[in-house]
This record gives structure tokens, sequence and C-alpha cells, in this order.
């Protein structure tokens, strides 16, 4: 009897495992879901899934969803995008999103925005609830050299068209910062600014700032305005300062070359003087020359040495008149 229940027992083990083996790689219950919802997906189908490495639920699962909405897609559309690379779910919410909101939505520009990186569900959303973007402080001067700081509010709507290789909210920033900058610049002065700060965004505004980008500009609204440093003044005493050290600069160069002038002449005179004791020097040794060879008289001498006293005596009074004239300077 007992030999008679040990094969039934094994045999009903092996069925057990061989059914738990076909169930887990074969999805009833995924299958028997889709038949209730009464979306067209074969048993085969699923199994095809499995063969080719694709989770049949996250097939199943948005093609359920998409059916219920009133979408027509197929699983082939959503495995093929599933095998690129791309997030199921995510498309179909977004052409659910896109269905009720009225807007036109293919799948494959969904697929293709999803499998360029950009969250297609968060475009759709942002197409029915326009996002606002804050610029950094932009600094920009008037034509009266004052300095204006602004700061902006851009009101963008995603373009679903251009989300495939469109500009993104850097560009939308850096373009309105160049409008603002430009805007500033060209004002007269910068009361003309403070007293009409929308005519900085009517101004922008005109320039279509949101061209070759992935956004649409509905407004731009200017947040703060404030104003900053005097850049005339500033670059007005930065330029006085550099005139003033390019003057002593030059001074400095006409003084070292007054200098070195002064030093050629006193060189030159030390030199002629230099020469002159030289000459002085032959004078008593001509004289002896010319008394010994008869050429001078001692008369002529005698009144050669009085006109040589005469002359020490008038340079004596000169340098003693010179001197009694710096002191009466001194004293007053």
């Amino acid at each position: 009897m007992v030999e008679g229940i040990i094969p039934i027992l094994a045999l009903i083990v092996v069925i057990v495992i061989f059914l738990a083996v076909v169930f887990s790689f074969i999805p009833i219950g995924l299958w028997i879901s889709a038949l209730a919802a009464r979306v067209p997906v074969g048993i085969f189908a699923l199994i095809g899934m499995r063969l080719r490495r694709v989770i049949p639920v996250k097939i199943v699962a948005p093609l359920i969803k998409a059916t219920k909405a009133g979408l027509e897609l197929s699983s082939n559309k959503l495995e093929g995008h599933f095998l690129a690379g791309g997030n199921v779910d995510r498309v179909v919410n977004a052409l659910i999103a896109a269905q009720r909101a009225e807007i036109p939505l293919l799948f494959e520009r969904a697929a293709a925005i999803d499998l360029a990186g950009r969250d297609v569900l968060q475009a759709v959303q942002m197409s029915v609830n326009p996002k606002v973007i804050e610029t950094p402080v932009v600094a920009a001067v008037a034509k009266d050299g004052i300095e204006v700081k602004a700061r902006a509010k851009v009101t963008v709507r995603a373009n679903i068209d251009r989300l495939v290789g469109g500009a993104g909210e850097e560009t939308i920033i850096a373009r309105v910062g160049e409008g603002i900058v430009t805007t500033i610049g060209s004002s007269e002065n910068h009361k003309v600014v403070l007293e009409n700060p929308d005519s900085i965004s009517n101004t922008v505004l005109k320039k279509g700032l949101d061209s070759g980008t992935a956004y649409e500009i509905l407004s731009i609204d200017v947040a703060d305005v404030d104003v900053g440093k005097n850049i005339g003044a500033q670059l007005q005493t930065d330029q006085a300062e550099a005139d003033k050290r390019i003057a002593q600069a030059k001074a400095e160069e006409r003084r070292a070359m007054a200098v070195a002038r002064e030093q050629e002449m006193v060189a030159a005179v030390q030199e002629m003087r230099a020469k002159v004791t030289e000459a002085e020097a032959e004078v008593p040794r001509a004289i002896s020359q010319a008394l010994r060879e008869g050429n001078l008289g001692a008369m002529d001498y005698y009144q050669l040495k009085n006109v040589m006293a005469d002359t020490d005596m008038r340079d004596s009074i000169s340098k003693l008149g010179q001197e009694e004239q710096q002191e009466e300077d001194k004293n007053k």
C-alpha cells in the first residue's frame, strides 16, 4: 500500500514544480487581467515577451491604462519603445494627459521626446500649467553712467513640437538677461528705467527670445529694480588717476634727464678745470723758459705779477660780497 502511494506523491510533486515553473514563466494572472480589460494580448505574445527579455507587466499594465482611457495603442509599439530604452508608463501617462487637455500629441512624438531625455509628462503638464522662471540679478549701465540692477520673472509654456532639439531654460535666462542689458544700456538715464520698469519687459518680449527653444514665452515681468554704483564717475576717477600716474612718470623722466644733463655739465666743467689747472702749472715753466731765452724782460714779469695779484684781490672781494649777500638772504 505504502509502495503504491510513493510514486503518486512523487508525480504530484513533479507536476506542482512543473506548473510553478510554467506559471512563473507565463504570467497567467496578467493575461487574465488583460482579458478582463478587453485588451487584445494573447498568451503566446506574453511568452514572446519573456523570450525577448521584456517585462510583460511594464507593457500590459500601460496598455490596459491606455485602452481604458480611449487611446488606440498596440503592444508592439509599447514593446519597441521599451526595447529602445524608453519609459513606457511615462509616455502613456503623457498621452492620457494630453488627450484630457485636448493637446494634439501622437505616440511617435511622445516616444521621441522621451528617448531624447526629456520628461514628456512634465512637458504636457507645463503646457497646461505654465512655469515661472526667475532670472538672476542682471546689472547694466544706462547712458548717464548709473548702474541699474534688475531681476525678472519669465512665464513659459512648453512647446511640444520643439521639445526635441530645442534649447532649455538656460538659453531663455541668457537671452532675457541680454535683452535687459540692451534695454537699460539704451536708456538716456537711469530715472527712465526706474519710472517705467515695464519698458524693459515690453522691449524684451518683442525680440522673440523663445525662437529655437523648447518653450514659448508668455510674459516677462520685472520683479525688482535697484540703483547700483555710479560707474561713469568711477571710470572718470580711474581715468584721472591713470592720467596722473602718466604725468608723474613723464615728470620723473624729465627730472632724470635734467639730472643726467647736469651731471654731464659738471663732468665737462671738471674736465675744463683740470685742463686749466694743467695749463696753469705750465705757466711758471713757460715764464722761466722765456726769461732764460730773453723773450720776457724783468719789467714785463713784474707787471704780469701785479696783474695776477690784482686779479686775485678782485676774486677775493667778489667772494666776500657773495658771502655777505647769502648771509643777508638767510637773515631775511
